[in-house]
């Protein structure tokens, strides 16, 4: 099998790059490689390359900065999804693309199901929903994958955003009416093999569909309590000094204004994954100490 990925200094990308190597040659591309803020170059590139699956992993994540640069999201986000998408169905290839909770408003009180209609409250949803649009309307073998909340050891993200700020001050201000499941790039990684391995055992067998999963870690919390969360476990493995002091207050959404909307409940339902696919991530603690772990031996967190 012949995987193309792109999105490698990413931080779902880059975990690709280790969790898909077993299932065949993977080719991990950076922007320079695949610029989809130039979606025109994109069936060129996936032409020279042939590959029987894409993952789609890049993508325009900064969520502030896209509600005065919604053109460009929905570009990368929308545009060079739909072309993308077009081309792996002229050759016969699986994409696998990524997309998120903000195509949600947060009013509901449960979790969102797939069938549960989108309705983004910011920019970044918006572009991200219609990638997911114009993948569907491209008519091809795909799987889309909605996630919240990832982090990782690398890269801008909440976890090393914490980590940095919890060495400099005693106090920070933390929102804690927005809920939702932090969810490690490397588990989304390692689930997203553990899928294209079944998909491609439907695809010989004929029987494959596509389709839209939720993907996130078990359980639920704010974003205060991930913080708790990362001040406790990054103590334990000595990512912070053990004398290190830093208070967490709790405050609402409309104290911590942003230029973009954030959904008030990002609360995915994975029931249609584990059905299909026979996955289901452990609590969202469990993927923080393990990350946490990993930096502690490898030194990515600093």
């Amino acid at each position: 099998m012949r995987l193309m990925v792109t999105g490698a200094n990413g931080q779902v990308g880059w975990e690709l790059g280790r969790s898909l190597a077993p299932l065949g040659s993977v080719v991990v591309l950076d922007r320079r490689q695949c610029d989809l803020s130039r979606p025109e170059r994109v069936p060129k590139l996936i032409r020279s390359l042939k590959p029987d699956v894409i993952v789609n992993a890049a993508a325009y994540t900064a969520v502030d900065e896209a509600e005065r640069e919604e053109a460009l999201a929905t570009t990368v986000n929308g545009t060079a999804v739909g072309v993308m998408a077009q081309e792996a169905c002229r050759i016969g290839a699986l994409l696998v693309h990524y997309s998120t909770d903000y195509v949600f408003d947060g009013l509901k009180d449960a979790p969102y199901a797939e069938d549960d209609p989108p309705h983004p409250v910011n920019a970044y949803g918006r572009s991200k929903l219609a990638g997911e649009s114009a993948l569907c309307q491209a008519g091809g073998a795909h799987l889309i994958l909605r996630t919240s909340w990832v982090y990782s050891a690398r890269g801008r993200n909440f976890l090393r955003t914490m980590l940095a700020l919890m060495r400099e001050r005693d106090e920070l201000k933390i929102v804690a009416d927005q809920i939702g499941a932090p969810t490690s790039a490397a588990q989304i990684a390692q689930a997203t093999a553990a899928v294209i391995a079944v998909a491609a055992r439907e695809r010989a067998d004929r029987r494959f569909a596509s389709g839209l999963f939720h993907l996130t870690a078990s359980g639920a919390t704010s974003w205060h309590g991930f913080a708790a969360a990362i001040l406790e476990g990054a103590t334990h493995h000595g990512l912070l000094a053990p004398t290190r002091v830093c208070h967490l207050v709790p405050v609402a959404s409309e104290e911590y204004p942003r230029p973009a909307a954030r959904p008030k409940n990002s609360r995915l339902a994975c029931d249609r994954l584990h059905q299909r696919f026979g996955i289901t991530l452990p609590c969202w603690k469990e993927g923080l100490w393990l990350c946490l772990e990993e930096a502690r031996v490898g030194g990515a967190v600093n």
